[in-house]
């Protein structure tokens, strides 16, 4: 496949934005949490935006979209909340793919932090768009679906290659690195992760993308399947979404 050039644009406090695109062909947006320095992204870089794919509702993914997609942008999300999302253009379900500014893209379906989040695959190029479902190290918070919701929508995405680049939608690392290290003091794969991102973060540089194998070896939501993990929650030999929901609760609290 031709290559690939991606662009992190950080907006609002935490969130992040991507753009990409073929050498020479339109910008693909992915979320668009405020117009202004996703526009000064376009302009620093001389692209121009060919569309916008949508995660899931909330305004902190949705709100740059009326200043950045005049109509004749195409703004493709999620069909289960295109009546919340109001601007879009299309709309893709589970399993349903597109090709859009060159990229052949493929809806997954992530229930959990919203019900018709979806997260966007491009198997041709290695990369995935989680949203607010996975995040490194951490997962999103369980605002609309359950505890076994999230777990499968887990699963799904943890299932992809493992060389996979994954881009979240916050920088919420150093927060998820330290909650494992707490919950697996013992775990040497967690410490080094921690060692990285805390000299990651103290020199401003950001911890997105990471991949599919990192989250796998280091993220405590995907590893609640694993027999340590389970008996450091207290709950040895339990089902592992019922583990899930305790890591969850526990991060919620924290």
């Amino acid at each position: 496949m031709p290559a690939v050039e991606i662009e992190l644009v950080p907006c609002r406090a935490d969130n992040y934005a991507v753009l990409l695109r073929r050498p020479g062909g339109d910008a693909l947006l992915v979320d668009a949490p405020a117009a202004a320095p996703i526009e000064a992204a376009l302009a620093r870089l001389g692209w121009r935006l060919g569309a916008v794919l949508v995660t899931h509702h909330h305004g902190d993914h949705v709100e740059g979209i009326p200043a950045l997609a005049p109509a004749g942008v195409p703004v493709i999300g999620p069909a289960a909340e295109a009546a919340k999302i109001g601007l879009l253009t299309a709309t893709l379900a589970d399993g349903e793919e597109t090709e859009v500014c060159g990229f052949r893209v493929v809806a997954i379906a992530t229930p959990g932090h919203t019900l018709g989040h979806l997260a966007y695959h491009l198997p041709d190029d290695g990369l995935l768009f989680s949203g607010d479902t996975l995040f490194a190290m951490g997962c999103g918070r369980l605002f609309e679906g359950t505890a076994a919701d999230m777990w499968g929508s887990l699963g799904r995405l943890a299932a992809l290659p493992a060389e996979t680049a994954v881009y979240c939608g916050h920088e919420y690392t150093l927060s998820n690195a330290r909650f494992a290290a707490a919950l697996l003091p013992d775990d040497a794969a967690v410490a080094d992760r921690l060692a990285d991102v805390e000299a990651a973060r103290a020199a401003g540089r950001p911890t997105v993308p990471t991949t599919i194998g990192l989250e796998r070896a280091t993220n405590p939501f995907l590893r609640a399947g694993e027999p340590a993990v389970a008996a450091a929650v207290g709950l040895a030999g339990a089902d592992s979404a019922a583990v899930f929901a305790e890591i969850r609760r526990r991060k919620d609290r924290a």
